[in-house]
């Protein structure tokens, strides 16, 4: 990205890097019309008279369509730098390749959008915790290299189709550490779910909203909602005519590489995600102060149909990336799967967990890697030694694509480190393609032809002729520091070889005077180094071996004491130390010069390192997974229209135990997709539920799950309603929570969902939550959606009379004599079991072990006896019912079969016989049924 040059009668406005974004983030928020001078905040009219003509047009109200043209180059103005007038060559040469920014105070002023007084900030009462100021751009650059790979980075720009367009949805985002744009437009409901979970995902640093989003009074729900959602993220309007979809095509066109320019065709039409990446670009080009290169940015267009819905809610219950008990614990689905080697493989897991695929051709070719990783020990073992050499490659190249608006020594050093990143990472494409040489899977096959690409030898070889070999990336910050000093080769610059001989003199003159100065006090002194100190002095001895249990006054600087360890410098250091600093300046200024030369012939072929950076973190997250399978007896699943799973257990659960958890099977099916989980307390009820939402994202995401065999039906969303406790920041008691999480499931789930709910009703009484729950129930029965409900209430149990498709299972418990109290104790087992369970009035048998008075537990039996002998009488099923039952089961097995059958003839045969038989069963079980009704 290239930063313009303000001319020196204009406001300066340094660049922002994430870190300072991020330190801005948790400041106030404000309303943003983008001004040239922010220091004062005109009315809304006048910023509007002083907007171009023709740009009235916006997404949703496409009468006109706005253009916002750039200023040439040549209307820049010079500006003293460190570096004075002496401009090399590359800036010039640098110049054809890069649009640079406007120059004049006029130029901007309309080409600029304008910060104004929104109905927010013009008089208006402000919307209560939302509050609008000035903007002051004072922030410090920092190199990215330096900001932590989890920090969030991500700004997003949110726009919404107006009248009968309401609920189109168009978003952008974009990575300030990496160059990739990410568009994506979709229809959303009311609830606005899906909003809200690809925000939730993408953990945005700053959202962009339309300033017509937020009037006082008005504001629309979207942003209501979004403002509820994320209150520790910084919010920003902007004038609704920066949200133009005709800028944004634009955008697209000059900025997005030839690799990815099929994007165009996938967008075109998608007005709104156009008018996002607009307001977007236009606002990130003023916060930095800067504009991209032409053809430098990886766009990509990402429909919500491409992924599975896993909404906050059930991301936080189901533990997928947080820990509920203790945030930095890795007993998360993430912790159990991460066994990554690059920051950009973290990066793809944690998004494929959190949207997992469902495409199933997609992943069985993830599926297959896996399984010749596991298969290929000589392949496994190669690829986990060259990927754990690479560095961020998606941070690195969002460095080189970028260009400093001040030629700083700052900006030279960090220029020059990550030319040396460079040539470090392709210097590993050949180890990578040997490694992947003899691979058969089609995957991994594919990324070994995206490594044979060209670019990658003819930039190593244009490196080479100016950078030593020897140039490499090295742990500590002296190591680093030597090899940005020598990273270019002798004879390119007299100059520069001379500024080198002197630095290694003084460096050595250092040396020389710490050891004259150990030699003269008979200390034990050794030279040390830090970036922030520079080389000083360090000491490890007993205060005893000092004269008089003091250092000698010559060090007198800086003295600090760790335990037996002593650090100190002197005047004479201190002097030295400036004149390496001073020696330092002349290399990185020179080193620089050459190195920008460099990066201008290369620049045309870097963008092949958005493939590498594919290749590297989708090859660390497969190879995480086979890892994974290692150190446990996963299985490789299938996919079919069946949910079979046979000794299945809790990954996260195996983490945590010693022993290994109890392993239970489940079948579900189209015919029986409603199952009705029943057991006391402790008895495994919510563990199973999470286990087998668990296992359904594994498969998803391309891993091979925890059980002997597994079949899954693709889930296209996973809704849970597990958590019974109370929410203080929205005022919601226990019941109110769980009707608005049921209401949101309701809203949402479609046939191909997989619904787990725990415990519904429970904060209401029983007649009421008993009749929420069955009506839950019976709208849920009319999808064909996979159901699991866990419930307290047997009396629920008995739907399965009226529905064919409801089946009842429960977990067992054994009675043990507990000789010492002679009492009874419950043993817990944690084996499911079919049927409805046989402990009655479990909560009964607590309640007496408990310390409740024996005439209180006495009367509740008696009670409890009374309400079940009325509520059976009036359940109790017909002959006809039974024979519905059994021909309704039937008939969905022969439609499986049908379907999903690979057995050969004989055994069909036999399978059908034997189907035969238990429907003939079935019979007498309705005659005697019929009989007992009769007596």
């Amino acid at each position: 990205m290239l930063r313009p040059e303000i001319p020196p009668t204009s406001p300066s406005v340094p660049a922002v890097s994430p870190s300072s974004v991020e330190a801005r983030s948790q400041g106030p928020r404000y309303n943003f019309g983008l001004q040239e001078t922010p220091q004062r905040c005109p009315s809304a009219q006048a910023a509007s008279s002083s907007s171009p003509p023709g740009t009235s047009g916006a997404a949703g109200d496409r009468s006109g369509s706005s253009s916002l043209p750039r200023h040439p180059p040549s209307a820049r103005p010079a500006q003293d730098s460190y570096f004075t007038n002496k401009r090399s060559y590359a800036e010039n040469t640098l110049a054809s390749h890069f649009t640079l920014g406007t120059s004049s105070s006029s130029a901007r002023d309309s080409n600029y959008p304008q910060i104004l007084k929104t109905p927010l900030s013009a008089g208006n009462p402000q919307r209560p915790g939302y509050k609008s100021w000035t903007l002051q751009m004072e922030y410090s650059a920092t190199s990215s290299s330096a900001v932590s790979a989890h920090s969030p980075s991500v700004i997003v720009a949110v726009v919404e189709g107006r009248g009968l367009a309401r609920g189109e949805i168009g978003m952008a985002s974009i990575d300030l550490k990496s160059p990739q744009i990410i568009l994506s437009q979709f229809a959303d409901n009311t609830t606005y779910a899906k909003v809200i979970t690809k925000l939730k995902i993408l953990s945005p640093l700053e959202i962009i909203m339309s300033n017509t989003a937020c009037v006082v009074g008005n504001s629309t729900k979207l942003f209501t909602l979004i403002t509820e959602n994320f209150k520790n993220v910084n919010f920003t309007t902007i004038q609704r005519k920066y949200f133009n979809e005709t800028k944004g095509l634009e955008y697209i066109e000059q900025l997005c590489i030839t690799e990815f320019s099929t994007v165009l065709m996938e967008v075109q039409s998608k007005y709104y995600c156009l008018a996002a990446v607009a307001a977007l670009l236009k606002y990130v080009e003023f916060i930095q102060n800067s504009v991209y290169a032409p053809k430098s940015l990886k766009i990509c267009f990402q429909g919500s149909e491409q992924t599975a819905m896993i909404d906050s809610s059930s991301t936080q219950n189901l533990e997928l990336i947080i820990n509920n008990q203790d945030s930095r614990s890795s007993h998360t689905l993430f912790g159990v799967l991460n066994y990554t080697k690059t920051p950009g493989g973290s990066r793809r897991l944690r998004s494929n967990i959190l949207e997992p695929l469902i495409d199933v051709e997609t992943i069985n070719m993830r599926l297959d890697c896996v399984q010749e990783l596991l298969q290929d020990e000589e392949l496994f073992f190669g690829l986990q030694s060259v990927l754990a050499r690479f560095l961020d490659t998606e941070q690195l190249l969002s460095v080189l694509v970028q260009i400093p608006k001040q030629d700083t020594i700052t900006a030279a050093e960090s220029k020059i480190t990550n030319l040396i990143y460079l040539k470090h990472t392709l210097e590993l494409v050949d180890p990578l393609k040997i490694t992947l040489k003899n691979c058969n899977t089609p995957l991994l096959r594919a990324y070994y032809g995206s490594l044979e690409d060209k670019r990658f030898v003819i930039i190593l070889d244009k490196i080479k002729t100016v950078i030593n070999d020897d140039a490499r990336y090295m742990k500590g910050c002296l190591n680093m520091r030597t090899q940005k000093c020598y990273a270019v080769r002798s004879n390119i610059n007299e100059f520069l070889d001379i500024a080198r001989r002197t630095y290694t003199e003084i460096v050595d003159d250092i040396a020389g005077m710490i050891s004259q100065l150990a030699e003269k006090y008979s200390l034990p002194l050794r030279t040390s180094f830090s970036s922030a100190r520079g080389f000083f002095i360090q000491m490890t001895t007993d205060c005893t071996a000092l004269p008089n249990d003091q250092l000698p006054s010559e060090f007198i600087k800086q003295i600090s004491k760790v335990k037996n360890s002593y650090s100190f410098t002197s005047a004479d250091l201190i002097k030295m130390n400036e004149r390496c600093q001073e020696s330092l300046r002349e290399i990185y200024h020179m080193t620089y010069m050459i190195v920008c030369k460099l990066l201008s012939e290369i620049y045309e072929h870097i963008h092949c390192l958005h493939k590498l950076s594919d290749t590297v973190s989708m090859l660390d997250m497969l190879l995480s997974f086979a890892h994974a399978c290692t150190l446990s007896d996963y299985v490789r699943p299938e996919f079919t229209d069946t949910l079979a799973i046979k000794h299945g257990w809790h990954p996260i659960l195996e983490k945590i135990s010693v022993e290994k958890p109890v392993a239970n099977n489940t079948y579900i099916t189209e015919g029986s997709n409603f199952f009705i989980i029943t057991g006391p307390n402790m008895s495994g009820k919510s563990t199973y539920l999470k286990q087998i939402a668990l296992c359904q994202i594994m498969a998803q995401i391309g891993s091979y799950v925890p059980a002997e065999y597994a079949s899954f039906r693709i889930a296209e969303q996973i809704f849970t309603r597990i958590s019974t406790d109370d929410d203080i920041e929205t005022n919601s008691s226990t019941f109110m929570k769980e009707m608005k999480e049921i209401a949101y499931i309701l809203h949402n789930a479609n046939d191909k969902s997989l619904i787990l709910i725990d415990e519904l009703g429970r904060g209401t009484n029983t007649e009421e939550g008993i009749g929420i729950c069955y009506a839950v129930c019976e709208y849920l029965l009319s999808l064909k959606a996979f159901t699991l409900f866990a419930t307290h209430f047997l009396e629920l149990c008995h739907i399965d009379v009226l529905y064919p498709n409801v089946e009842n299972v429960h977990f067992e418990v054994q009675h043990v004599k507990n000789t010492s109290r002679n009492k009874e104790a419950i043993l817990y087992t944690y084996k499911l079991s079919k049927g409805l369970t046989e402990e009655k009035n479990y909560g009964l048998k607590a309640a007496e072990v408990s310390s409740l008075p024996p005439s209180i537990v006495l009367d509740a039996k008696e009670i409890t006896s009374q309400i079940t002998r009325q509520i059976l009488q009036s359940q109790r099923s017909t002959p006809e019912m039974e024979r519905q039952r059994a021909v309704y089961h039937l008939a969905t097995r022969l439609v499986q079969t049908a379907r999903n059958s690979q057995l050969d003839p004989d055994s069909l045969r036999t399978y059908l016989s034997n189907l035969k038989k238990k429907y003939e069963a079935d019979f007498p079980r309705a005659k005697q049924v019929s009989g007992n009704t009769e007596e």
